[in-house]
């Protein structure tokens, strides 16, 4: 394992103590910091704990902290006397009861100022929470002018004094401790030569892979594990805390040991920590159900085999973790259904989540034409704090949270607006998303599904909106025309080229309902229409030559796929039936026959 290395927000820290008489942190303050407590061991630590260890091996004697509930403490820190807190306060002018002085906004102005001039060995102050200060940084209350102003001025006025055997210049340190930069008055910040300041930034990569180590110590198994089995569950354990903190780590490993997940499974307690579920529904699914699900499909979906056997590949490859590579949090697979218009593309995402739910209700639907306006993500991830909504959250943000375990689809994914496009980037790299209330909203068990009309239209030199294929191409030429269409309006048109390399190669093309398809959609329409007649027990049935009327009409025209046969099927058949039922008050056990006109209107008559 490589050794440790301190973080570099602490480096910095430490290498400027000589030089500078304030800092100002910010950022990832309130996750716990990963520190090498002795040769080898490495821990996670709250910041302040953190600042005392590493002050006092720098030859800090102490680290007083001051926080607007508690007032002032000093922190504990390694090897620091067990007695000599309550006497450093003394120091200072407070009057400590059982190691706490409290102290409001003037008191720790009179502080700093006392702080500053003391004499002996250095001693550091850490102003936590220095975010909750100030109401509003324009309009500051006297109390706090007065702090920042006497903080400024002291700033200035104060001189490095020789320390330790070394006699290295150190000053009387002031670190506050903040949310964002942002949180302290401009005027203390901006050009102000004795004050730096340090982003504290989330953990990285080796931050994680030197904490995992010992995080993973207290998991079940762990004492009896092999290195092999070790190794891989921290290296499961790192890459599944991809944009994690180390206290979500911490929390983590305690919910390991908790509900004695074992070691090898770690993946599995990250997941539920995201994702809030015991168990993973991807391996609750009916195996036999999925083996099975092609004729079933195809029931529902006619003359899309290709798209079925893709779509069905992308279920068995997420339930299987077959080459997913899947780190971090990124959602278990994505399609981009592209094709004509009433196909089956919207068909075949229903009928995949009722394999995978039970009920094809069950997914979650977006129509991407109600998010063209450039503000329209506020809508999915919700408005940012102080802006109207913000209190609701995000349609999408909320659904996930909900509902972890989902098909999602985006339908016609190209009206987007192409600020929308930037999100759908964060999902397929990263799997997660931030709603504007601050929540992370995980994705990893969530199947994304695109639906896109693109390429079956396109623009030609005048602007004029063309047909781009027609029912008469082979599919073959067909197929190479939408897919360069596709890319060409993703790299081109909306400089998006990123998000098809995350799709890969799961575009999934629709051909149109050629004649046998629509033969097929016909019929099967027909007879659902009279099967639902019959369940109210009325017998209705259709003479040949009225099927014949029909199955012209409905099949004349199939630009507009299975949607364009039931539109015609309503007009001619369904209309005119419920009409006919309606008027001859038809009712259980009454028999029909549907007959064909001359003029083509369907006559219903009582047999």
């Amino acid at each position: 394992m490589p050794s440790y290395v301190k973080p570099r927000w602490l480096r910095d820290l430490l290498r400027f103590l000589p030089l500078k008489s304030q800092f100002v942190l910010s950022g990832n303050v309130r996750d716990l910091q990963a520190c090498e407590v002795a040769p080898g061991t490495v821990t996670a630590q709250p910041l302040i704990r953190a600042l005392a260890d590493e002050l006092r091996q720098a030859g800090y004697a102490q680290l007083v902290v001051w926080d607007p509930v508690g007032g002032f403490r000093v922190a504990e820190a390694l090897g620091a006397p067990a007695t000599s807190g309550e006497e450093t306060l003394r120091r200072l002018g407070l009057m400590p009861v059982d190691g706490a002085a409290p102290g409001g906004l003037d008191v720790l102005a009179a502080t700093v100022e006392r702080l500053v001039a003391l004499d002996g060995e250095p001693i550091g102050l850490v102003v936590d929470f220095a975010s909750r200060l100030a109401v509003r940084t324009e309009s500051l209350s006297a109390a706090e002018h007065a702090l920042f102003t006497r903080a400024l001025v002291l700033a200035h006025a104060v001189a490095p004094r020789p320390a330790g055997e070394q006699r290295r210049p150190f000053f009387n340190t002031v670190l506050w401790v903040v949310d964002k930069e942002g949180d302290l008055p401009d005027w203390l910040l901006i050009d102000n030569p004795r004050l730096r300041h340090i982003p504290v930034p989330k953990p990285d990569s080796a931050a994680r892979q030197a904490l995992a180590a010992a995080l993973l110590r207290g998991v079940p198994g762990s004492q009896q594990a092999s290195s092999d089995v070790a190794a891989d569950a921290a290296r499961a354990f790192v890459e599944g805390c991809e944009g994690l903190l180390l206290a979500d780590m911490n929390a983590i490993a305690t919910l390991a040991r908790v509900e004695q997940v074992p070691i090898e499974k770690m993946a599995d307690a990250v997941r539920r920590y995201k994702v809030g579920v015991t168990e993973d529904p991807w391996l609750l699914i009916d195996r036999d159900k999925i083996r099975n699900a092609n004729a079933v499909i195809r029931r529902r979906v006619k003359g899309q085999a290709h798209a079925v056997t893709h779509m069905l590949d992308l279920i068995k490859r997420a339930m299987t973790g077959v080459g997913s590579q899947r780190k971090g949090s990124r959602p278990r697979g994505v399609a981009f259904l592209a094709g004509p218009t009433g196909v089956g593309k919207t068909e075949l995402a229903k009928t995949i989540t009722s394999l995978l739910f039970g009920e094809e209700s069950a997914y979650i639907r977006f129509d991407m034409s109600e998010f063209s306006a450039e503000h329209a993500d506020q809508r999915l991830i919700g408005a940012p704090p102080g802006y109207v909504g913000y209190d609701v959250g995000g349609e999408l943000t909320n659904a996930i949270r909900e509902r972890p375990f989902s098909v999602v689809l985006f339908d016609e994914i190209e009206k987007a607006h192409p600020r929308i496009l930037d999100k759908f980037l964060q999902i397929l790299d990263d799997g997660v998303l931030t709603s504007g209330r601050g929540d992370r909203v995980y994705f990893s068990e969530a199947l994304i599904v695109f639906t896109s009309n693109l390429g079956i239209y396109r623009e030609d030199e005048t602007g004029k909106r063309v047909a781009n294929v027609l029912p008469t191409d082979a599919f073959a030429d067909m197929q190479a025309k939408v897919l360069h269409e596709i890319q060409r309006h993703f790299k081109l048109v909306l400089n998006r080229p990123e998000i098809l390399n995350r799709i890969g190669e799961n575009i999934i093309v629709f051909d149109f309902i050629r004649d046998d398809v629509g033969e097929e959609i016909f019929e099967q329409m027909v007879r659902s229409v009279l099967d639902d007649i019959g369940m109210q027990g009325i017998a209705v049935a259709l003479s040949d030559e009225a099927k014949d009327q029909l199955r012209q009409r409905c099949l004349s025209d199939l630009s507009n796929g299975g949607r364009g046969i039931r539109n015609q099927l309503e007009t001619h058949l369904i209309n005119p039936l419920a009409r006919g039922l309606f008027d001859q008050d038809a009712k259980a056990g009454d028999a029909f026959s549907v007959e064909a006109t001359a003029s083509g209107e369907p006559q219903l008559r009582r047999r």
